[in-house]
């Protein structure tokens, strides 16, 4: 079941877009109506049962939407060729030229919205955005997902996130990202590049996801501070950290190969046991401000 934390967020998120950036718009239309003029100046002509269907629009709204249009001249109706009891409408000289000012008058608003950011903010504003679109519109699996080394940079970006998705997802205070802080420091002040490494995941060169393996004594490396961020999740980046972490561990000449976690991190525990760990003990313990669970779970070679 999704949180209600979450389901709030997505809530809260809707009433911001509709009243900003949901609101683009030129003169008298509104945002669907725009969409209509809009698919018609993709096309010569449209079927209206196909524009109603395709743009989820109710057929009541859809029919006094094109009246007006009729009666501005914007749009031509004729019976289709193919069924004369469907009806095709295309736009007129004069509806393609309303809908070029739309659509200068809109990119004019999207430049104002983003015109007070600073560059890397505008960055960040435009990534989420096209996050959103390709999560939510089915074009995820058509990314490209990269495994590289850490770089200048990731590694506060790998103590900030987690810091940041712990404490909205769980509760969680800010000793869990000093913890992480530290086991970062350490693995840059101090680690072996034969038998320690990192990773971060890139989809379309965004950071989505990082592992690292550190070594705990000569025989057991260690699987840390796996992170998948939401809008990677269930595409498997966290499954392919795992194992491009066990395959280096292996490689590297460890006997095994252990981590820590706690319970209440289900998705990352079924990625565990379908890489081959098996749970080795579990102990209560009071950290991060909450009362967690642990697990300790090891992989032999």
């Amino acid at each position: 079941m999704v949180n209600d934390s979450l389901v709030a967020s997505v809530r809260a998120f809707s009433r911001f877009y509709t009243n900003s950036v949901g609101a683009l718009r030129y003169g008298d239309y509104s945002l669907t109506e725009a969409r209509v003029l809009f698919e018609l100046a993709q096309c010569e002509s449209a079927d209206v049962a196909d524009l109603r269907k395709d743009l989820d629009v109710d057929a009541g709204y859809l029919s006094r939407m094109l009246t007006r249009f009729d009666a501005d001249g914007l749009i031509t109706r004729a019976k289709s060729t193919v069924d004369a009891r469907r009806q095709v409408i295309a736009l007129t000289d004069k509806g393609r030229a309303a809908q070029r000012e739309l659509d200068d008058a809109s990119s004019a608003q999207a430049a104002a919205l983003l015109d007070e950011l600073t560059e890397d903010q505008r960055g960040q504003v435009v990534g989420a955005m096209d996050t959103i679109r390709r999560l939510l519109g089915g074009e995820a699996k058509d990314r490209t997902l990269v495994l590289r080394p850490p770089r200048v940079g990731d590694y506060g970006w790998v103590v900030q996130r987690h810091g940041e998705l712990y404490a909205r997802e769980f509760g969680w205070d800010a000793t869990f990202e000093a913890l992480v802080a530290r086991i970062v420091a350490d693995f840059v002040d101090d680690h072996d590049p034969a038998r320690e490494a990192g990773w971060i995941a890139e989809v379309d060169g965004e950071r989505v996801g990082c592992v690292f393996c550190m070594k705990a004594d000569d025989e057991i490396a260690k699987l840390r501070i796996l992170l998948v961020e939401p809008s990677a999740r269930g595409t498997g980046v966290g499954a392919r950290l795992v194992d491009e972490c066990v395959r280096f561990a292996r490689s590297a000449g460890y006997e095994r190969i252990t981590l820590w976690t706690n319970d209440v991190l289900s998705a990352a525990r079924r990625i565990y046991q379908r890489a081959g760990f098996v749970l080795e003990k579990e102990e209560p313990h009071r950290s991060f401000g909450a009362d967690l669970n642990g697990q300790y779970w090891t992989k032999e070679f």
